[in-house]
């Protein structure tokens, strides 16, 4: 970190999308429009490199702000996302992973106005990709999950998570 003093914290570079796939983006990406439009053209480059995809997942975190980074050393590279912090795979036992391969306990079940199904876990609120509705269904239909009703537009000031830091950023300057 000596080596490092000034890094510049980054935004807009990082992207999380709704199946839980990162990308990075550049500056023509980034002017082309918001990640989460989900606009292809705006997602910018796939990160398929398994080393790089791990270690981006062992430092996926939060700041105290609600907008979530991947710390690289002493530099903040915070995360645009098209939906949430996390997105949850469910198994067919109903056991629940993050997109960082993380396992976590759902607590509360929630269906925004588009029939998305959202899990607030004993690790945070995310949302359950769209392969594992189907698996979610049959918890609920079990009675494992009691889903309540969510408005998608309300849940980041609900959940305490920040779409876009860049975007943030630009409204204190």
């Amino acid at each position: 970190m000596a080596k490092w003093p000034n890094v510049p914290h980054c935004y807009g570079w990082l992207g999380l999308d709704a199946r839980g796939n990162w990308y990075l983006r550049d500056d023509a990406t980034q002017e082309s429009g918001p990640f989460a439009a989900g606009q292809s053209a705006s997602k910018g480059t796939l990160l398929q490199h398994e080393k790089l995809l791990a270690f981006i997942g062992r430092n996926y975190g939060v700041d105290a702000h609600g907008q979530w980074l991947f710390q690289n050393g002493p530099q903040c590279v915070y995360v645009e996302l098209e939906a949430t912090p996390w997105i949850w795979r469910i198994a067919a036992d109903h056991a629940v992973t993050s997109h960082t391969g993380q396992a976590a306990r759902a607590q509360r079940c929630f269906v925004d106005e588009d029939g998305r199904v959202y899990l607030k876990t004993d690790t945070g609120f995310g949302l359950v990709h769209t392969l594992d509705v189907a698996t979610a269904a049959d918890a609920i239909e079990a009675g494992l999950w009691v889903p309540q009703d969510a408005r998608s537009a309300d849940l980041p000031g609900r959940f305490g998570y920040v779409m876009s830091p860049k975007s943030r950023l630009a409204l204190s300057h």
